[in-house]
C-alpha cells in the first residue's frame, strides 16, 4: 500500500494541448515542441504538485475523446490542464469534455513572452494564436457547463505558477477523497449532532467510504504486538521527543509508554492492512484498550493520516484530504477544536486544543512526551505529546452536513504564541486570532452552523480550498478580514436558494 504521505507524489496532472491538422506537419511539430517546453517549465516549479505529464498534441475529435476517457480510467490522473496553442475548433472537444470526469484547468498562455515586433509575420501569427484559440475553447466549456479554473498569463509569471499550484494541490485532494477509506472504531459520541451525517451521500459527493469496526477488533491487533517491538518504538520516542523522567526506561511509568507504543504499532498495522488512510476513535467506546489513543494518533496524523475524535468521520476525511493538499508546503495541518476564549485584555483570541489529539506537524518546537490523568474515558492515564503551535497565518476549516448539502466553512486566522506559559495545561494547543475579529468570526461561524471539530492548517491556503470546493460542487463559506456577519447571512440565504434550485435542475 502507498504510504498516506506519498499519495500526492503518486498522482499526475496531464497537460493537454489543442490544435488542428489545418496548419501542416511543420507547424504541428513546432506546436508539440513548444507545448512540451511549457509543460516542462511549469512542471519544474517546486510548488506544483502532483507531477505534470505532457501528452501529445490533440488535433481531432476522436483523439480528444480517447484522451479524456484515458484520463477517467487512470488511477494516477488527478486532473487535466488544457491549452489551445493554436486554433482548435471547439466542436472537436464536445465528446471528450462531455465524458471527462477529472478537474479542468484552462491555461490561457502563449509560448513567447514578448512579440517580435520587427519580424512578426503571418507564419508567426498562425503558430501563436492562443489569444483567440482559447476563446473558442472557453466558449464550448461554457456551453457544456464545464466547471474549470482559468489562469491567464505567461508561465514565467509567479502569479500564474502560484494559481496553477493551488489548483494542482486541490486536484490531488479531490483524487485522495475519491479513493479514501476510513476506519471508524465504534460509533460517535452519544447525543452529539454535528458529528452525525449521511455516509452514503458523502461517498456520492466526495468519494470516500466510511467503514465501522468494533474497537475490540483493534484491541486484538494491539494485544498481539510483541514486547521487543514496543520497546524499539519506545526508544524511538526517546530520540524524537523530550521524555519526562517517569516515562524513561528506568522510570515508574515506562510501562505506560510501552503500551502507547503497542497501540501505535497495532493501529498502524490495522490501517495499513485495510488500506485505510483515515480513522476515528471515541473515548466513550474503548473496549479493551487500556488508554485512550493519544501519542499514536498524533504520530499517525504527522505521517499523513486523517483523524477525527469522538467518531467524527467528516473531520477525519477532511483532515486526510487537506494533508494531501498541503503535502510539500511549509507549515503543518492538524485536527483541532475551538476550546475556550481569551476575551481581554488585549486582542481577543481563541485557545484551540483537544483532549490529546493535536498533530505535531504544527509544533513550534520539539514536543514533550508526557503522561497525565484524563478525567473522562475511565481508563489508564494516556501518554501524549505537548507543544505550542508555530505562529503564522493559517486556515481553520470545518465540514458539516446540512441535510440537503455539505458545507465547508473556512476562517482565516493568525496563530500566535500564548500570552503566558501554560504549565498546567497537559495537552498540545494552538492560540489564534481569527479574522476579522473574534466576535465577528464567532458570529459568522455560528451563523454557518459550522462544526466544533475542525482542521487547522498553515499549509493549505484559501485558493486551494476554493478550487477543491468548486471541483466537487460543495458549498464553501469564507470568513476573513472582509467578512461581516450581515453579509455572510445574505450569502447563506443566496447559497441555499442556489443549491436547492440546482438539485431540482
Amino acid at each position: 500500500m502507498t504510504a498516506p504521505n506519498d499519495t500526492q507524489q503518486a498522482q499526475e496532472i496531464w497537460f493537454l494541448t489543442g490544435s488542428q491538422g489545418l496548419y501542416g506537419e511543420e507547424t504541428l511539430r513546432q506546436v508539440a515542441d513548444q507545448s512540451r517546453s511549457i509543460a516542462e517549465l511549469l512542471g519544474s516549479a517546486p510548488q506544483i504538485r502532483p507531477r505534470l505529464v505532457w501528452k501529445p498534441v490533440l488535433t481531432d475529435s476522436d483523439s480528444i475523446r480517447r484522451m479524456c476517457l484515458e484520463a477517467n480510467a487512470s488511477d494516477t490522473c488527478a486532473g487535466v490542464m488544457v491549452w489551445m496553442h493554436t486554433f482548435s475548433p471547439a466542436k472537436m472537444w464536445i465528446a471528450g469534455l462531455s465524458a471527462l470526469d477529472r478537474p479542468v484547468l484552462h491555461l490561457h498562455t502563449q509560448y513567447n513572452l514578448s512579440l517580435p515586433w520587427s519580424s512578426i509575420d503571418m507564419d508567426f501569427m498562425n503558430l501563436n494564436q492562443a489569444a483567440h484559440g482559447d476563446r473558442e475553447f472557453a466558449h464550448i466549456e461554457s456551453r457544456l457547463g464545464v466547471t474549470r479554473k482559468i489562469v491567464a498569463g505567461h508561465v514565467t509569471d509567479a502569479r500564474v505558477i502560484e494559481r496553477v499550484a493551488a489548483w494542482s494541490r486541490a486536484a490531488a485532494g479531490r483524487q485522495a477523497s475519491r479513493t479514501l477509506r476510513l476506519a471508524r472504531f465504534g460509533d460517535n459520541m452519544r447525543d452529539v449532532a454535528v458529528t452525525e451525517g449521511d455516509k452514503v451521500e458523502a461517498e456520492m459527493r466526495f468519494g470516500f467510504s466510511v467503514n465501522t469496526y468494533g474497537v475490540n477488533d483493534l484491541v486484538a491487533v494491539v494485544d498481539a504486538v510483541g514486547d521487543k517491538e514496543a520497546a524499539a518504538l519506545a526508544a524511538e520516542y526517546g530520540e524524537q521527543y523530550d521524555l519526562v523522567p517517569i516515562l524513561r526506561p528506568d522510570g515508574p511509568r515506562h510501562d505506560s509508554l510501552l503500551y502507547a507504543a503497542k497501540i501505535e504499532i497495532g493501529l498502524r498495522a490495522f490501517l495499513t492492512d485495510g488500506g485505510f488512510s483515515a480513522f476515528t476513535t471515541n473515548f466513550e467506546d474503548l473496549g479493551g484498550l487500556r488508554q485512550l489513543p493519544g501519542l499514536a494518533v498524533q504520530r499517525l496524523m504527522a505521517d499523513g493520516y486523517g483523524f477525527g475524535a469522538e467518531g467524527d468521520w467528516k473531520t477525519s476525511a477532511l483532515l486526510r484530504t487537506m494533508k494531501v493538499m498541503g503535502d510539500g508546503q511549509p507549515g503543518g495541518t492538524s485536527f483541532m477544536e475551538d476550546y475556550t476564549y481569551h476575551l481581554g485584555p488585549g486582542v481577543p483570541r481563541i485557545l484551540g486544543a483537544h483532549m490529546l489529539e493535536v498533530c505535531p506537524s504544527i509544533a513550534a518546537d520539539r514536543p514533550r512526551c508526557e503522561i497525565h490523568p484524563l478525567s473522562i474515558g475511565g481508563r489508564e492515564d494516556p501518554v501524549r505529546l505537548i507543544f505550542d503551535a508555530a505562529p503564522g497565518p493559517a486556515m481553520v476549516v470545518g465540514l458539516s452536513d446540512l441535510g440537503d448539502r455539505f458545507r465547508l466553512t473556512a476562517n482565516a486566522v493568525d496563530v500566535v504564541a500564548p500570552s503566558q506559559p501554560l504549565p498546567n495545561l497537559p495537552v498540545a494547543r494552538a492560540v489564534w486570532q481569527p479574522r476579522p475579529s473574534l466576535a465577528e468570526s464567532a458570529e459568522s461561524w455560528l451563523l454557518a452552523g459550522a462544526p466544533h471539530h475542525t482542521v487547522l492548517s498553515a499549509a493549505v491556503d484559501l485558493e486551494t480550498l476554493t478550487d477543491y470546493a468548486a471541483m466537487l460542487d460543495v458549498e464553501l463559506l469564507t470568513i476573513d478580514e472582509n467578512t461581516t456577519p450581515g453579509q455572510l447571512a445574505k450569502e447563506i440565504r443566496w447559497n441555499a436558494a442556489y443549491h436547492r434550485l440546482a438539485q431540482v435542475l
